[in-house]
């Protein structure tokens, strides 16, 4: 019998197609590998709420990773170990008044799943959140209402300034917070504690499994996820991953329109599957 893998999975331009859905192909390859006693997880650099719906989906028992690894827990366990590593309020509060300064466009913060939102706006609210979790976002001034460490911070900034900000963060904030930059749907500057990533949350499950990093599978296709796919013994970048992560991963696959971790779990782990590939290229 072959030795058991953990397998994480990025969702946003990995596990997810351009809909926002796992394909079904995908879908009974993940199963099937479950079935064969690999252990599959999520890291994810969204927050629990907007993840849990595919664990579930996906019919999952496993820890995951949230906020690139500023939270790993276990949704089924309470007794599992949480890691939970937010931002100093001290220092969130300094980038907040800088962010003023800047007058950026609008600052998110996020404390777990209670949500913080500088300014009322429709499209970020559609983005960050579902219908029936409207309640838990707060409205208003973060240096008034931001009153907890936050997990993380969201920073949307006018595009001239993306630049300038950022070495602000790097001059001034660097020994504390990590920064990276989202291009979809629109630029983002996400701000979390120094020395957080998702290969944090993934050493830390592979080390509760007895998994060697040798047999850790990790899938992903943005700057978020360089970490987790350098510390991967089996660091694979989707066909659609940015260029830096392609140079970094020891493996290639389809793109995540073309069940690109549903062929390569296939071949990989030589699963016994008797189902043909669904693989659809989405309008």
């Amino acid at each position: 019998m072959q030795e058991k893998h953990l397998i994480a999975l990025d969702l946003d331009g990995t596990l997810l197609t351009d809909r926002k859905e796992i394909s079904p192909y995908t879908k009974n390859i993940v199963h099937k590998a479950i079935q064969e006693g690999h252990i599959v997880v999520i890291a994810t650099g969204r927050p629990h709420r907007a993840s849990i719906m595919y664990y579930q989906e996906l019919g999952l028992d496993t820890p995951m990773v949230n906020f690139n690894g500023a939270l790993i827990h276990h949704p089924h366990d309470h007794k599992w170990d949480v890691l939970h590593s937010p931002l100093p309020n001290r220092t969130a509060k300094k980038i907040i008044q800088t962010c003023y300064e800047f007058k950026v466009d609008n600052i998110f913060a996020e404390i777990r799943d209670e949500m913080f939102l500088d300014r009322y706006d429709e499209q970020i609210l559609n983005m960050f959140s579902h219908p029936q979790q409207k309640e838990i976002i707060t409205i208003g001034s973060l240096k008034n209402h931001l009153k907890e460490d936050p997990t993380s911070l969201l920073i949307h900034p006018k595009n001239h300034h993306i630049e300038e900000l950022r070495k602000y963060l790097d001059d001034e904030h660097a020994s504390v917070i990590e920064h990276r930059k989202w291009g979809v749907p629109w630029d983002i500057i996400e701000v979390v504690r120094k020395g957080i990533n998702k290969a944090v949350g993934l050493k830390k499950i592979a080390h509760y499994y007895h998994i060697p990093q040798s047999h850790v599978i990790a899938f992903g296709d943005e700057d978020n996820d360089l970490e987790m796919i350098d510390y991967a013994g089996v660091g694979v970048a989707m066909g659609n991953a940015i260029d830096s992560l392609k140079d970094i991963s020891n493996h290639q696959t389809n793109t995540n329109q073309a069940d690109g971790i549903g062929t390569f779990l296939l071949e990989y782990l030589k699963l016994d599957v008797s189902i043909s590939s669904t693989s659809e290229i989405y309008e």
